[in-house]
């Protein structure tokens, strides 16, 4: 990996909202060309139900997290997004341990972006997916 992927990569980690932390979470790689963004997700016990299924709500705000900071990547002057609204289908169960989460800016408006999201576990399995409209909250003109 070179080292400006690397610094924007640790940019990304250090500003992400705390609830990215407390889902063990960390964006790993993106491409800017693709639109394309991609999460590593350490999700234990504590976020599930019946053992070890994780919640479906953590499954979806993990969705909403690759798919929003694909957004940040290709935006510059992005500095905050909002779900308008956001769609998860959960294609089998998805269990507590590490996943890999996706995220891909289908269309970039000035305000508003088309993100679907793919959540794999440890065996590359897809256990969900997600599409969402996002209204982009672009920087004044002035500090762009």
């Amino acid at each position: 990996m070179n080292k400006d992927k690397q610094v924007t990569l640790d940019r990304l980690n250090a500003h992400a909202p705390k609830f990215v932390a407390i889902l063990g979470g960390k964006m790993v790689d993106y491409d800017i060309d693709k639109s394309w963004g991609c999460f590593e997700f350490e999700i234990g016990e504590d976020l599930c139900h019946s053992g070890d299924v994780v919640q479906g709500g953590f499954v979806t705000a993990m969705l909403d997290i690759a798919m929003s900071h694909a957004a940040f990547v290709i935006n510059k002057d992005m500095m905050g997004l909002s779900s308008l609204e956001i769609k998860t289908s959960y294609i089998e169960a998805t269990r507590a341990g590490k996943l890999r989460v996706e995220g891909v800016v289908l269309k970039n408006g000035y305000k508003t972006a088309f993100l679907e999201g793919k959540m794999y576990n440890s065996d590359g399995v897809l256990t969900a997916t997600a599409s969402t409209v996002a209204k982009l909250i672009r920087k004044p003109k002035s500090e762009a």
